[in-house]
């Protein structure tokens, strides 16, 4: 049960200022009704002052006449003024019991009020003991409320702790079975390693098997192109000089020549031999700048279409007849404009250039000495 809390000075004072200032006013107001209800007193006569003057000249009878008028004025002044006695006398009385009424009506409110500072002090301890009680309910409510909030806090807290265990358990099995996967991995990723190893080993050795014999190959290769370039420029230079040689010897022979078909014919086994050294030439230097695209085959052709001048210039190449891989083809077309310039033509005359002038040659893989 909680302790009563005494009021504070102010708290004290408070009501009993509250009556004090009510019973003046109502002390204030009963003077008031008191002074309305006062009855109408009959107004005051005037009180006549008279001022005898004696004259010489007027007879006994005329003092006689003013003797009188001034004893009747005596006697109405003092009557005029025992009026207004009687009537000061009344409003005093009336004041009195107004004053006495007030007092009896000021300790009759002075009474009730202290009843009713009695009755709100019986009132504010009640107040005071119902509020005490109910704040020993609330807190026993709250007592019981915390107890019960404590138990379920433990509950929850017992709830978690098992919750937490069972993840730990369960993570445990996870970290342990995730550990044996790592390891096995481990030993996998090991057991690959080494067989990568032994795989490069392998292969580095055939690679650098391999790579000996393209370089010899390639060594070879190459020693055939320049031995087949310088034979094929020594065989067209050759062929040049003996072409116009035997041109000479020809024309000489067709002077005195009795028989033209055999000299026809001879003539035409020679044009078809200075042909035949040139086509080769003309090959073997597009093989010399040639690059193998991956998809070259052996047996593709490609027919292309050559234009050149009468100094040896490539002057044009085009694809007559596809080898139907178009990588390929292009490869063949840029190799023969690759030749630039053949300097062995310009020994030809005009009859023997004629044919180069515009021609179709044949290339296969073959040829360009794969």
């Amino acid at each position: 049960m909680q302790p009563i809390r005494e009021p504070s000075a102010s708290e004290s004072y408070f009501w009993p200022g509250i009556w004090a200032v009510a019973l003046h006013i109502l002390i204030f107001g009963l003077l008031f009704v008191s002074f309305a209800m006062t009855p109408d007193l009959p107004e005051s006569k005037p009180i006549v002052q008279a001022t005898l003057y004696q004259l010489k000249s007027k007879s006994q009878a005329t003092t006689q006449t003013n003797q009188k008028i001034a004893g009747e004025a005596k006697k109405s002044a003092a009557r005029q003024t025992e009026a207004e006695q009687l009537e000061q006398k009344l409003v005093e009385q009336k004041k009195q019991e107004a004053v006495k009424a007030a007092e009896q009506k000021k300790e009759e409110a002075a009474q009730k009020a202290e009843e009713q500072k009695a009755e709100d002090a019986a009132e504010k301890a009640e107040q005071k003991a119902e509020e005490a009680k109910k704040a020993d309910d609330a807190k026993k409510a709250d007592d019981a409320k915390k107890a019960d909030e404590a138990k379920k806090v433990n509950d929850a807290k017992k709830a978690e702790e098992k919750q937490l265990a069972d993840i730990a358990k369960k993570k445990a099995e996870e970290d342990a079975k995730k550990k044996a996967e790592e390891d096995a991995k481990k030993a996998a990723a090991e057991e690959a390693k080494k067989q990568a190893a032994d795989d490069a080993k392998k292969k580095a050795a055939e690679d650098a098997k391999k790579k000996a014999a393209d370089d010899a190959k390639k060594k070879a290769t190459e020693d055939a192109k320049k031995k087949s370039t310088a034979d094929a420029a020594k065989k067209a230079q050759e062929a040049a000089r003996k072409s116009a040689e035997e041109k000479k010897a020809q024309a000489l022979a067709d002077l005195l020549s009795d028989k033209p078909e055999r000299q026809q014919a001879l003539a035409d086994e020679q044009g078809d031999e200075t042909a035949g050294s040139f086509d080769d030439l003309i090959r073997v230097r597009a093989s010399e700048g040639w690059s193998r695209p991956p998809s070259a085959r052996n047996n593709m052709s490609v027919i292309l279409q050559i234009g050149m001048l009468p100094d040896g210039t490539i002057s044009s190449v085009s694809v007559a007849k596809s080898s139907g891989d178009g990588p390929f083809d292009s490869s063949a077309v840029a190799a023969v404009k690759n030749i630039g310039r053949l300097t062995e033509m310009q020994g030809l005359k005009p009859a023997d250039f004629a044919p180069y002038r515009s021609f179709k040659m044949t290339f296969t893989p073959g040829d360009l000495a794969l």
